[in-house]
């Protein structure tokens, strides 16, 4: 792993932290069904910046359930936060009076 990829792993990580404290913070104080998905969505998205940061160092090596020759932990962290977003959006918007 080069020094850039490393660096670029540290700035997701700081970021992605922070993202993730706020959104926890946020969705503290409104207990909203939407924002229980949007939080979620951040937090899973931040797993998997952790999870591809361990794969990168050889943490994590080896993958055993496969889905269409797609690592299935993979594939659910790339998935699932964009559904939680989705499921979020859509809640907001049939909230909505429009």
């Amino acid at each position: 792993m080069t020094e850039p990829e490393v660096l670029l792993f540290i700035i997701k990580l700081v970021l992605g932290g922070i993202l993730a404290f706020l959104a926890i913070l946020v969705w503290s104080k409104t207990r909203d069904a939407a924002w229980f998905f949007l939080v979620s969505g951040t937090i899973l998205a931040y797993c998997g910046v952790v999870y591809e940061m361990l794969k990168s160092f050889g943490i994590i090596t080896k993958t055993f359930y496969l889905l269409w020759n797609i690592p299935i932990i993979d594939l659910c962290f790339v998935v699932i936060p964009s559904l939680f977003f989705i499921v979020g959006f859509i809640i907001m918007i049939a909230k909505s009076k429009y």
